[in-house]
């Protein structure tokens, strides 16, 4: 199981462009994690408390979700 740096995303989060923070994780997991299949962004993601949250407000209850997320990404 893959867990989140979020030491790492913090200075991810630094450079990027984007203004959402659930984008700039996902951003940050598919080029620091190499992580771009929805059912591994989401396994991942809902192991992670501070991530759960994200989940949640952007209603992200299952993979096929994350995926449907992904294509509007």
């Amino acid at each position: 199981m893959t867990r989140i740096d979020w030491d790492e995303y913090k200075e991810h989060k630094k450079m990027s462009v984007r203004s959402d923070n659930f984008e700039r994780l996902i951003e940050f997991m598919k080029s620091y994690y190499n992580m771009h299949n929805p059912d591994e962004l989401f396994d991942t993601l809902k192991h992670d408390d501070t991530a759960v949250m994200m989940l949640n407000k952007h209603s992200i209850t299952s993979a096929a979700s994350m995926d449907q997320f992904l294509d509007r990404f």
